[in-house]
């Protein structure tokens, strides 16, 4: 491929992301997002971890802007459980994320203390802590075999401890919480003249709530406020139907960027199946056709007898 081919995917990929960011002397790099957040609320929040009072394993596998070459990809394996006998929750969670040249390894664990408020309601705080290893490989958009362009000669290989912090309260109906699931910035400069920020604060707002609607039907809306400092705010949206908490079905909005479409399935009192598909407006139409993201969850044994799923 010539040199003006790469040339033209890097000033794509740039132009991509002045869509989504603000961007001054430095380029901030977000945090990867979900559109069933609501589903694996550990991602967001370290106080959720042994909130569902079993050994809860989750994967998601989100393709976005389908349709973009070297367009983001994000894996997630997320793990939590509560100690037995104890107010104490545990997780894990390994994020894999790629967009172009730039691909980023997170690893973190969680900790989570549980304080019953109520007969079925509780105050979570939750730490969690752990590595990020970001890396970027300029050198792959040369042309082989041509002369190195001293613009791509500078690449990226950091890795870098980064901690979080949360607070949750749940109840049957009722669930709110507040995070920074990402606290340390880190900037790597590239020249003089030119800093990438592949690390800083996140802040995030979750809530959601459960009304019944029949005998069979539940009306569950939720949203998720998402907050970086030099960055726009920005939120999600979200309503869900769910019916005798085996299907749900939902469609959820993200400012300026998406609306979205949600299915999961409850396969077993385990097992359950999730899809999302978001459809681009405004700017992002001329981006892609859109959005995919599968998720697999499936609950072990529950620590405590007679428990029923928060969700």
């Amino acid at each position: 491929m010539r040199t003006t081919s790469h040339l033209s995917l890097t000033i794509r990929l740039f132009s991509v992301s002045l869509l989504l960011l603000t961007t001054t002397e430095s380029i901030a790099q977000q945090k990867p997002q979900f559109t069933q957040y609501m589903f694996n609320t550990l991602v967001i929040n370290p106080a959720y971890a042994g909130a569902e009072e079993a050994l809860s394993l989750t994967f998601i596998d989100r393709h976005q802007w389908v349709g973009i070459e070297n367009a983001p990809t994000t894996q997630t394996l997320s793990a939590h459980t509560l100690v037995r006998k104890k107010n104490v929750g545990l997780g894990l969670s390994v994020i894999n994320d790629k967009i172009g040249v730039y691909q980023n390894l997170n690893a973190l664990a969680s900790f989570a203390y549980h304080i019953q408020t109520g007969k079925d309601s509780y105050l979570s705080m939750g730490l969690q802590a752990g590595f990020n290893n970001n890396r970027a490989n300029y050198l792959s958009l040369q042309s082989s075999g041509g002369p190195i362009d001293p613009n791509l000669a500078n690449s990226i290989n950091e890795t870098y401890f980064d901690f979080g912090f949360g607070l949750y309260f749940r109840s049957p109906r009722f669930h709110i919480g507040v995070s920074s699931p990402q606290f340390v910035p880190k900037q790597v400069a590239l020249d003089p003249a030119v800093n990438i920020q592949i690390g800083g604060t996140h802040y995030f707002l979750f809530s959601k709530y459960r009304m019944s609607l029949s005998a069979n039907w539940e009306l569950e809306p939720s949203t998720l406020v998402k907050y970086i400092p030099t960055l726009p705010l920005s939120y999600d949206a979200n309503l869900n139907f769910v019916y005798r908490r085996i299907l749900t079905t939902g469609v959820s909005y993200r400012i300026n960027e998406s609306v979205d479409f949600l299915l999961r399935a409850q396969v077993t009192p385990q097992l359950q199946f999730g899809y999302a598909y978001d459809h681009p407006i405004a700017q992002a139409t001329r981006l892609s056709s859109g959005s995919h993201e599968l998720m697999v969850n499936y609950l072990f044994k529950y620590i405590r007898k007679n428990v029923s799923s928060p969700r």
